[in-house]
């Protein structure tokens, strides 16, 4: 059966009306479910396509859903289940699995728009969930930690210059000042499928994390990123502006995508029946 949703944006865009970006959240939130049959993606692609729509905006909406890869209820206990033959915890596996619609959705574009040919994207996404995040990359987007004094890159980039830090040619320092960062070994829709690199840690009170594109990472050093998360921290929103015109301060040289989070109190999941009746009580 047609999901509704996304016939109601098929026929405006068929109307010739944009679709308001709440509309286009809701289509593409309908697709990472795995709502959408392929037939109702393909007519929604053809679309956008038919109404004009520029590779720019397709990119909008390809942000879009990396935005939505990191939306799930945080509230659910049958998310404390895995899966025993992998090994993932039921978060990484959401993360996981919508990265893999993602690259999917991108790598279909690309290979029927003639325009599209040879798009990608590198994605970074994260879940907080029992006092735990979760982490999932592809590429060179990045994750970076605050914690007290300490600010440390958590995501490893998949990059050809990575790969020679890694084998002892270039030190992290050295690293940072190379010409030709940009060389990445993996990336959304650029095959039929991708592996995605999935991390768990747990959190504490007061920890800050970062997501960014490399926009940002490549236009201003660790260090600049650490003294700004530290100068206007009381203000997480502050904090991404002031990154990004220092990101188009340097060079803006690419698109910057900042994302900041802040665990302001711990966050564990009621377990048993116990714990559901002291949470009426409390």
């Amino acid at each position: 059966m047609p999901n509704p949703t996304v016939t109601r944006a098929v026929d405006a865009l068929a109307s010739r009306r944009d679709l308001s970006a709440d509309e286009a959240a809701e289509v593409l939130s309908e697709i990472m479910r795995g709502e959408v049959s392929e037939t109702q993606i393909a007519a929604f692609l053809t679309a956008l396509r038919t109404k004009g729509e520029t590779i720019d905006e397709l990119a909008g909406l390809a942000r879009t859903m990396r935005a939505l890869a990191a939306h799930v209820p945080t509230e659910r206990e049958d998310l404390l289940e895995g899966d025993s033959d992998s090994g993932l915890s039921r978060t990484a596996i959401i993360l996981r699995d919508a990265i893999h619609r993602a690259n999917k959705i991108i790598y279909q574009t690309a290979r029927t728009q003639p325009q599209c040919e040879g798009m990608g994207t590198t994605i970074v996404g994260a879940l907080f969930h029992d006092n735990r995040i979760t982490i999932a990359h592809v590429g060179d987007s990045r994750l970076y930690r605050l914690r007290g004094a300490a600010f440390e890159q958590v995501t490893l980039d998949h990059s050809l210059l990575q790969e020679l830090v890694d084998r002892g040619f270039y030190s992290a320092e050295e690293a940072q000042r190379a010409a030709n960062k940009n060389y990445v070994t993996r990336a959304l829709g650029v095959e039929a499928t991708v592996e995605v690199e999935i991390q768990e840690h747990p959190v504490q009170r007061g920890d800050v994390y970062l997501l960014c594109s490399d926009g940002l990472s490549d236009m201003v050093e660790d260090d600049d990123i650490h003294l700004t998360i530290n100068t206007f921290g009381a203000n997480l929103e502050t904090v991404a502006k002031q990154l990004i015109q220092l990101g188009n301060d340097n060079g803006g040289k690419d698109n910057l995508s900042v994302l900041l989070a802040q665990v302001v109190d711990s966050f564990p999941v009621r377990r048993g029946i116990l714990d559901k009746m002291l949470g009426w009580f409390s």
